[in-house]
């Protein structure tokens, strides 16, 4: 490795505002920062040793490169630097742990009866969307009680336009079916018009234009409509007595509100967004934490990714009230990049009073409680890797573990799986699965061998981080035997092999543990067998949703595929004309006829193919 001169690099370096990108001796980025002055703040890296930080001497031992962005301003910077962090992912930079689509409440724009429904991915134009929310159980839980409250359709379009009569959601009051006119579409607009109310948190705007909407309505002597307005207003009442913050009569503030709580090698942030003075969301995250960060180095680089990488869309409140105190520097730095983005310049205060101390108070305890929580699920773990370490005699508790499991129907869509996990638990970002091909059908062991293969033949041996010290297979010895000939063929030798095979009748704790060639019986409570079991069934899980899927998707395809005179072509005009392969299959011969492009004799073949008729 080439040691870095940092003499002559700083020598000549610029006090320009800017983004520096670190390098190791293999090329790659371990750690990417901003600076207000490039030369001053990389200067700071090489000063005495004993100065700086254990985390920051490790990062500067492996510096052999320093790569260079000017910007015109700070904010630039920040930006910049933001987005290298999320594409390059350093080590040793604080990292957001999930990086996955956020879902969604989208509402749609382009028909005369919008559509609501769940969302995940790429916002566009034609579509007003409402999040992101902390998980998939929000979004249909609030899509409930939107159902209930107001009655929007969440069907697709081409089930809505095959309509003849009201669906099931109708006559369980979910929806005013638009798709029969049962509703005009000035009421059906009003309707959508509360709903995108309700979602920005405006209640309280909903509820007086009910009362004003009951009111005329008694006085038309409309009593069973405005029986329905005052139910709804009830409604609204108990949801806002749920979920309002007593703020003292300020029901129009609307804040975002961070705490963070710390205790290594584990940073809780709580999150709580209040909008016009209710909570509409509330999060907890795990940001993965280099050792030896600070609580504000986490705090500033959690902020920043937060507003100016996930986009969220539930608006930039005009405050950020935060449990950790940054300098001006870095709050203005923060503050005037969302402003680039956003045309917001939020105030960004950690020493707040009356209910706003409120709100950050209720944020930090949701942050110790988490964190204790988590502390909690680590101690186990590590006692759990502490006896691996001694059951499998290790030299050290394993950093990596992995799981392998095979799963198919009687030899159909066959599926391997592999999951990983780490010190602190799953690491969901590594789990693969495995199409099986070109083996005897229930061939398990072909099937292992052939997900091994395609799991290691192209392990890069100097990427220590990625290279297992535990694998674990879901089998006996066939399938350990099978394991060892690829890790044999593949230089992996080193790595422990252990089979996990299933004990009597299949009852847990009762497992045959399968390490060097010899079955072990372990303790019922062994922390080990415990941490197994866990890993075999988080595997086992993986690997039948995968089939499933593989063989929902098999079938449905055959079904239309198998029919002679339906081609690629047909088949998608069939599906979208009848909304799926459930209203092709519900379909009558004439209902068949009246798709495009399907002659009434080719309807009366198709319905007596899919149903085994004559």
């Amino acid at each position: 490795m080439n040691k870095f001169d940092h003499k002559v690099f700083l020598a000549q370096l610029s006090t320009l505002p800017g983004v520096y990108q670190m390098l190791d001796g293999e090329g790659e980025i371990i750690y990417v920062g901003k600076a207000k002055n490039l030369k001053n703040r990389l200067s700071s890296y090489f000063v005495n040793e004993k100065q700086l930080s254990g985390k920051t001497r490790s990062l500067v031992n492996l510096i052999t490169d320093i790569k260079l962005t000017v910007t015109q301003s700070e904010q630039e910077a920040l930006l910049l630097e933001c987005n290298l962090i999320k594409k390059h992912r350093p080590r040793y930079n604080i990292l957001m742990r999930d990086d996955k689509s956020y879902p969604y409440i989208r509402i749609t724009q382009q028909a005369d009866y919008p559509r609501i429904d769940l969302y995940r991915g790429k916002k566009n134009s034609k579509a007003k969307f409402f999040g992101p929310y902390p998980s998939v159980t929000a979004v249909r839980s609030t899509l409930k009680l939107l159902q209930k409250l107001f009655q929007l359709r969440q069907c697709s379009d081409s089930f809505f336009k095959q309509r003849v009569r009201p669906c099931v959601q109708h006559q369980i009051h979910r929806c005013s079916a638009p798709c029969m006119s049962l509703i005009t579409r000035e009421a059906y607009a009003q309707q959508v018009k509360m709903a995108e109310l309700f979602l920005q948190g405006k209640s309280d705007v909903i509820i007086n234009d009910l009362q004003k909407r009951m009111e005329l309505a008694a006085e038309k002597l409309a009593f069973e409509q405005a029986g329905i307005y005052r139910d709804l207003i009830e409604q609204l009442r108990a949801i806002q007595s749920r979920q309002y913050i007593d703020m003292e009569g300020k029901i129009s503030l609307s804040l975002d509100v961070f705490a963070l709580s710390y205790s290594a090698p584990i940073a809780c942030i709580s999150q709580l967004v209040i909008r016009e003075g209710q909570v509409v969301a509330s999060q907890v995250h795990f940001p993965k934490v280099p050792a030896g960060s600070d609580v504000q180095e986490i705090l500033r680089s959690f902020l920043a990714q937060h507003y100016l990488l996930e986009n969220p869309s539930i608006g930039i409140p005009k405050e950020i009230i935060i449990n950790i105190e940054l300098s001006d520097a870095e709050k203005e730095s923060l503050a005037r990049a969302t402003f680039e983005l956003y045309q917001i310049l939020p105030a960004i205060k950690s020493k707040v009073k009356a209910e706003r101390a409120k709100c950050l108070a209720m944020a930090e305890l949701s942050a110790r409680e988490n964190l204790m929580q988590k502390r909690a699920q680590f101690t186990v773990q590590s006692e759990q890797l502490r006896s691996l370490e001694q059951t499998f005699e290790l030299s050290v508790p394993p950093r990596r573990i992995e799981c392998f499991d095979i799963s198919h129907s009687q030899g159909e869509a066959t599926i391997g799986s592999c999951v990983v996990f780490g010190p602190n638990g799953p690491l969901k970002e590594y789990y693969r699965r495995y199409n099986i091909k070109d083996i005897t059908p229930g061939d398990d062991y072909a099937a292992m061998r052939q997900s091994l293969y395609k799991r290691y033949a192209k392990l890069n041996l100097e990427d220590v981080d990625s290279i297992p010290d535990v694998i674990l297979i879901d089998g006996g010895k066939g399938q350990v035997g099978v394991a060892k000939e690829v890790m044999q063929d593949l230089g992996l030798q080193r790595i422990v092999l252990v089979g996990v095979a299933k004990g009597p009748d299949r009852k847990a704790g009762l497992e045959k543990i399968l390490f060097q060639q010899e079955f072990l019986q372990l303790d019922i409570d062994d922390p080990a067998l415990l941490l197994i079991q866990k890993i075999r069934d988080e595997a086992h899980r993986f690997a039948i949703m995968g089939h499933r899927a593989k063989r929902a998707k098999a079938r449905m395809r055959s079904s239309l595929e198998d029919i002679p005179g339906i081609g690629a072509k047909r088949r998608r005009d069939l599906l979208k004309h009848f909304g799926g392969l459930q209203g092709v299959m519900r379909a009558s011969g004439e209902d068949l006829a009246k798709a495009p492009g399907i002659s009434k004799h080719l309807a009366e073949q198709l319905y007596v193919q899919l149903h085994g008729g004559v």
